[in-house]
């Protein structure tokens, strides 16, 4: 995840016409799923650890600190409108899509 800050940086640094869409979850899913795979439960203090909230990560302003022009989707067709606008700008774009 943090790996794409770093990207949101270098996207700003050469001005690269490109849109990130991140699928902000607020957690570690896939984990979650690997413990179910194994048939495993976690308890709660695991359970907190793979929680990303608390504080939760604003992307928006991450990305505005980057550079980066940035905005946050809570719907397939937000996300739709907020990619067709910003295929047609200068420069990158990053959409939070909230799931």
């Amino acid at each position: 995840m943090y790996y794409t800050l770093q990207s949101l940086w270098t996207q700003a640094r050469e001005d690269l016409p490109c849109t990130t869409v991140l699928l902000s979850n607020r957690k570690y899913s896939i984990l979650i799923g690997e413990y179910k795979a194994v048939g495993a439960t976690p308890g709660a203090t695991a359970m907190q650890m793979l929680d990303l909230g608390n504080p939760d990560l604003d992307w928006v302003r991450l990305a505005n600190g980057m550079g980066v022009e940035a905005a946050r989707a809570f719907t397939m067709e937000e996300c739709a409108d907020l990619m067709a606008a910003s295929f047609r700008r200068d420069g990158p774009f990053l959409i939070e899509l909230m799931i």
